[in-house]
């Protein structure tokens, strides 16, 4: 893949490096020339001095050749255009952006601009590692909108399918682990002692799939 970067920040440094280390082309723009020297002696990619908006210098960058494009610049407003630009311009057909603003970040997500919403995502990382409340948290998306929690499991569904369980709390099961290793869940997955449910939620379903999960299903003993 060729990757466009807009912004050599830690963020976007550290992205080139993660990029260029698994094989992939790597440009990265930036306004200030002298942010390219995070990316460190090695880095084999392109570097491009402007505004991540600006056509000219995406096409220098091989925006037009470029597989995916990420804005990570500090700006919301120069993130969002650039990613626009990207994607109605040249097509690129991977673009995301960075943004602080969550409000800002929920209506771009509408137009299909996939968002890391910066600030919204730490502080509620920050929240559950300080308060952990209920359940416990596996996993949480960038946009802070969906996430993966461990749900105790009442005894009585031991032996039922899983999907029985999953249609009874109105949700799916994303993975379990079972005598300590990991596996998806199939069509035919039975509830077995032992097994460690991890279901895919958002914050206003987590409590009542808890508690459906943690009491006998219907005609239980």
């Amino acid at each position: 893949m060729h990757v466009v970067i807009m912004g050599c920040g830690r963020v976007g440094s550290t992205l080139a490096y993660s990029l260029e280390s698994r094989g992939h082309s790597v440009a990265v723009i930036d306004q200030d020339a002298d942010a390219f020297r995070r990316l460190g002696p090695d880095f084999a990619g392109i570097t491009v001095t402007g505004a991540g908006f600006d056509g000219e210098v995406l096409r220098q960058a091989g925006i037009e050749r470029a597989d995916a494009f990420a804005a990570v610049s500090s700006g919301d407003n120069s993130n969002i255009i650039s990613a626009r630009l990207a994607r109605e311009t040249f097509g690129v057909s991977r673009v995301a952006a960075r943004i602080y603003d969550q409000r800002r970040a929920q209506v771009y997500e509408r137009l299909g601009i996939p968002t890391v919403a910066t600030v919204r995502w730490t502080a509620d990382r920050m929240l559950r590692h300080l308060v952990p409340e209920g359940n416990v948290e596996i996993f949480r998306d960038p946009t802070s909108t969906v996430s993966i929690i461990e749900v105790p499991v009442h005894k009585d569904w031991i032996g039922r399918p899983l999907r029985q369980l999953e249609e009874a709390a109105g949700t799916r099961v994303a993975y379990l682990t079972r005598f300590g290793i990991g596996m998806l869940p199939t069509a035919s997955s039975v509830v077995q002692e032992g097994d460690q449910l991890y279901v895919l939620v958002t914050d206003d379903i987590a409590a009542p799939v808890t508690a459906v999960a943690a009491t006998p299903p219907e005609g239980g003993h």
